[in-house]
């Protein structure tokens, strides 16, 4: 198949073009700028789709004629990954704002990929959106940021749907992997590799870490499915569930050999429960993995990017 991916410079856009490309699909990944403009995190993730066979294209940023006229060239899947993520844990996020961005010219972009045969759209969620996952209080945006990719869907969907374009939804959890950004996990690393005690300040929220080559696994899968398909409408990945608490003690067993380090961490007696105890995605993953080969990449990739911090024994 012939895709054409925006958010390739994310975390996860990079390992889902990777594995499309992996898959042979032939795959267009967009860059909103020049490569060389990208941070050292997301350039390292560019070199390895590029190394996948991905095609970088500089410069069509979503919304704009180049992008537009990138999208006539015809594709099998229109995959729209990228979204505007800036400050997106923050209760300030620029709700309105992104969803402008987001939706910028969706009618024309749905009307132009049907007159250029376009097969499918698909349009990356969070489970953190309301009806996105499962748990307690499910019908809830669990921030913002949440908010914003729900109502994003919306409007593409409704667009798509106007225009005649299939379109479907794939729902990321809490994927986490080589070359994620500073999260939970790689905080858990850098503290052990510096010889401290991680501190779990939510140990009692159940959420659904995914390994992000498992997610791109299943967006593969997903993106290769027939456009009349009913599985093709919706895909909502799970991964390791269990409570804040339960997945650092995995993190620790799996990371401190492969490290060489203790993984010492406390469980602070948690008092926020501003977001929904538990959220969860809903479809067990079905692609074969390699678990022990995941782990393995990954404590490479903290060694690595971590080297500095690490205390001399």
């Amino acid at each position: 198949m012939r895709i054409l991916l925006t958010g390739v410079s994310s975390f996860t856009g990079a390992w889902m073009a990777t594995a499309l490309a992996g898959a042979g699909h032939e795959v267009v990944g967009t860059l909103q700028r020049p490569r060389g403009a990208y941070p050292p995190l997301s350039q390292q993730r560019l070199a390895m789709a590029a190394a996948a066979g991905v095609t970088l294209a500089e410069g069509p940023s979503y919304g704009t004629q180049a992008f537009l006229a990138l999208v006539e060239r015809g594709w099998d899947v229109l995959a729209y990954h990228g979204a505007d993520v800036r400050d997106y844990r923050s209760a300030d996020f620029d709700l309105f704002g992104a969803l402008e961005r987001n939706t910028r010219g969706a009618r024309e972009l749905c009307r132009r990929a049907v007159a250029a045969g376009v097969g499918r759209l698909i349009v990356t969620g969070t489970v953190f959106e309301p009806f996105a996952g499962t748990g307690d209080q499910p019908e809830r945006a669990v921030t913002p940021y949440g908010l914003s990719k729900a109502l994003s869907w919306e409007v593409m969907r409704f667009f798509a749907e106007e225009a005649g374009l299939p379109v479907g939804k794939f729902i990321v959890a809490n994927p986490f992997g080589p070359l994620e950004q500073e999260r939970f996990c790689s905080y858990l690393a850098r503290s052990w590799l510096a010889g401290q005690t991680a501190e779990v300040r939510t140990p009692d929220y159940v959420r659904d870490n995914v390994p992000v080559d498992q997610l791109a696994a299943a967006y593969t899968a997903f993106a290769a499915l027939p456009p009349g398909d009913p599985a093709a409408v919706r895909a909502a990945p799970s991964g390791y569930v269990g409570s804040q608490g339960e997945f650092t003690a995995r993190f620790a067993r799996e990371i401190g050999p492969r490290l060489g380090v203790a993984t010492p961490f406390t469980l602070a007696e948690q008092t926020d429960f501003s977001e929904p105890l538990v959220r969860i995605a809903t479809d067990p993953v079905a692609a074969a993995w390699d678990e022990g080969k995941f782990w393995d990449a990954l404590a490479e990739d903290y060694a690595r990017r971590f080297a500095h911090e690490r205390i001399s024994p």
